[in-house]
């Protein structure tokens, strides 16, 4: 058993658990869960941010968390919290001086800052998972500080294990000068018992069910989507995420999407049910014949790895972890993310052939069990902690026991 700190100044697993925080905030707690029902005591410190006003937290068995009250009580941007830190790091430091952890495990850029700080001069090894790299954002046209950039460069650098969850994310952590023996993949996991084949699905009518996401403010390669559904006759599009329900006729960037549907000459097709909980979301993966996933950039990649666990096909864009999760004519099949024509004609492909489709579910099924189970990928990860201890000195031999004691045993 493993005394493990984890460190997400920004996601919360109990915005996770509210379902208030994506991605990252899944990944922390999903991941502390499994590490908890595997034995281990995991504490992880986050930010009070005026979601949860408890202090401390039990989350789940063998898991607390602990929410520091640091700067401001109200979410902050990356920008706004590097002023705080360093009293962050502190306040780690100091609750670390009467408890010391066997290892630090911190998640995204801000966090390591953080446990390095706090980490500092007691010994504690600190692994660090980015999750998301400031280089690869910048290549995909998305804003990135230089700062943001060195400063991972740096955390890289200075921890004693990092954690990549794809293959390219590894290489993209060499290009920054980490040296490949300290860089381990482990991928991010999907709960198998809660997306899966069997279960209920979302009421659905008789036409062809194609699923996307978007995120709040963000396209996601949906226009590509509802441009293609332009090609694709009767198949009526879901786009879920995104705002809250209530908040869909406000938000911008429903409003452009569905300017680029009526542009199309498919907006009677095209159905906005905004963010999702995490309950429902298996429900409606059920429900489509596939789910289309195309951004420009995506670093893990959840919602396919969902959708292959639930047993529905995917057509996702050859980028970041669809290129891991994603294998060409086995579980899916990638196409680019700016060619609605070539998505148009891949998805009419899938359709007409049911036996392809069916192919596709099985191996999507198998792959995400095999590989992306939350049980694996903890144990997987424990592995990279447990490198990182120190080695126990061998016992003392004591004077008369050894050759002679072990021939007197032999003459008895």
């Amino acid at each position: 058993m493993m005394n493990i700190a984890m460190v997400s100044v920004q996601d919360s697993p109990l915005g996770a658990a509210k379902g208030l925080d994506e991605g990252l905030g899944v990944h922390v707690a999903e991941l502390a869960r499994e590490l908890g029902r595997q034995g281990h005591r995991v504490t992880v410190f986050t930010r009070q941010d005026g979601r949860d006003p408890r202090e401390k937290v039990r989350f789940a068995p063998g898991v607390t968390v602990e929410q520091l009250a640091v700067g401001p009580v109200r979410p902050l941007a990356e920008d706004e919290l590097l002023p705080y830190l360093a009293d962050f790091g502190a306040e780690l430091a100091r609750r670390w001086h009467g408890k010391r952890p066997d290892v630090v495990h911190a998640h995204h850029w801000v966090s390591g800052l953080a446990a390095i700080a706090g980490a500092n001069g007691l010994d504690i090894p600190v692994v660090q998972s980015f999750h998301t790299l400031g280089t690869a954002l910048s290549r995909s046209g998305q804003p990135c500080s230089p700062t943001r950039v060195r400063l991972e460069k740096a955390i890289g650098r200075s921890v004693r294990s990092v954690v990549a969850m794809t293959e390219s994310e590894r290489t993209e952590l060499v290009r920054l000068g980490i040296s490949r023996r300290q860089i381990t993949l482990v991928p991010s996991g999907i709960d198998v018992e809660k997306f899966a084949p069997s279960g209920p699905s979302m009421p659905r009518g008789d036409a062809p069910r194609l699923v996307t996401m978007m995120k709040v403010g963000r396209h996601q390669g949906v226009v590509s989507v509802i441009q293609a559904l332009a090609r694709i006759p009767d198949a009526e599009l879901v786009v879920a995420g995104g705002p809250a329900r209530e908040d869909l006729e406000t938000d911008e960037t429903v409003h452009q999407l569905r300017i680029k549907a009526k542009e199309a000459g498919v907006a009677d097709r095209v159905t906005f049910i905004g963010r999702v909980s995490a309950n429902d979301a298996p429900k409606l993966l059920r429900s489509a014949d596939l789910t289309i996933s195309v951004p420009a950039y995506e670093t893990v990649g959840r919602v396919p790895l969902e959708s292959m666990a639930c047993g529905t096909p995917v057509v996702a864009s050859p980028v970041g972890g669809h290129l891991d999760s994603v294998i060409e004519n086995v579980t899916g099949i990638h196409v680019p993310a700016d060619r609605p024509m070539e998505i148009a004609r891949r998805v009419r492909a899938l359709l007409a052939d049911p036996t392809m489709r069916t192919a596709l579910s099985i191996g999507a099924v198998d792959r995400v069990r095999s590989r992306f189970a939350w049980e694996r990928v903890a144990h997987e990860t424990v592995k990279v902690y447990e490198s990182l201890q120190p080695v126990p000195e061998p016992e003392p031999v004591l004077a008369g026991v050894g050759a002679g004691a072990a021939d007197e045993d032999e003459d008895f």
